[in-house]
């Protein structure tokens, strides 16, 4: 990370938010406002920090253009019937509409902003290894989410994001008050290195499939929900898979599923 701009800094500023958020989402305090002396001690996050980092909060979640742009590009790509394959799968898209009702990549812009030059979003793209473009000069997705190759302001949005939500997630459940939210994990040890592998290369087809599924649907709703007075709530659901050595202490063969919600 040092080499790419960020380190150890950008992690510690990010972790920083995330224990924040946490504290004021999940420990509130009964009939009182909390405090930024008290989201210090319970969190070890300086108070200093925590006054600056509250103030941000209130401004809202800054995303890059390119992120509040794209991630919204992508999803329609791969949730909507016009612009994918029998399987689901994102189709290449023309930069410009052979007819007026046929699918592009200028058209997909042009309905998320009228604001951004299509060219300027698809140079982006091409830098952050999002998309690449065929022989037929139409453009591909290279991957079926909004997870940029280069661009460490965006993979850090990212990554600032989905730990701040598993860690409210796990946090929620385990003070057992209200619903349970989902957040499990599969977890095996002494495994060779051929059968890791198997499993990682299942384990992403299986979570994209789960994930265009959920997106399909969240894209349904979405549009049934625009411009209801009660449309205030947001959702995250993500998936990771994670794969290493084992620790000495701990060759023997683990097998299993934890689960927070119970």
């Amino acid at each position: 990370m040092g080499q790419s701009g960020g380190g150890l800094p950008a992690l510690t500023e990010v972790l920083k938010q995330v224990y924040v958020d946490v504290a004021l989402t999940e420990f509130p305090t009964e009939g009182k406002k909390a405090t930024d002396s008290g989201v210090s001690i319970l969190t070890g996050v300086h108070r200093k920090d925590v006054k600056r980092l509250r103030s941000l909060k209130d401004k809202g979640p800054q995303a890059p253009r390119s992120i509040s742009i794209g991630a919204q590009m992508i999803s329609r790509w791969v949730g909507t019937a016009a612009t994918t394959d029998r399987k689901g799968r994102p189709l290449p898209l023309p930069r410009q509409a052979e007819s007026p009702d046929a699918p592009s990549f200028d058209a997909l812009v042009a309905g998320i902003s009228t604001d951004v030059r299509p060219r300027a979003v698809l140079d982006e793209w091409l830098r952050l290894g999002i998309a690449h473009l065929d022989e037929k000069d139409r453009v591909v997705l290279n991957q079926l989410d909004f997870v940029p190759q280069k661009g460490l302001e965006e993979k850090a949005f990212f990554f600032g994001r989905n730990i701040h939500d598993h860690i409210a997630a796990a946090t929620h459940n385990l003070l057992g008050e209200g619903n349970p939210q989902l957040e499990r994990s599969v977890h095996y040890s002494a495994l060779t290195p051929k059968s890791a592998k198997a499993l990682a290369e299942a384990a992403e087809r299986a979570g994209m499939e789960a994930l265009l599924d959920i997106n399909r649907l969240a894209l349904e709703l979405t549009r049934k929900d625009e411009g209801k007075e009660n449309a205030t709530r947001r959702v995250n659901f993500g998936l990771y898979f994670y794969k290493g050595a084992a620790t000495f202490k701990n060759l023997r063969p683990e097998t299993g599923t934890e689960d927070s919600e119970t």
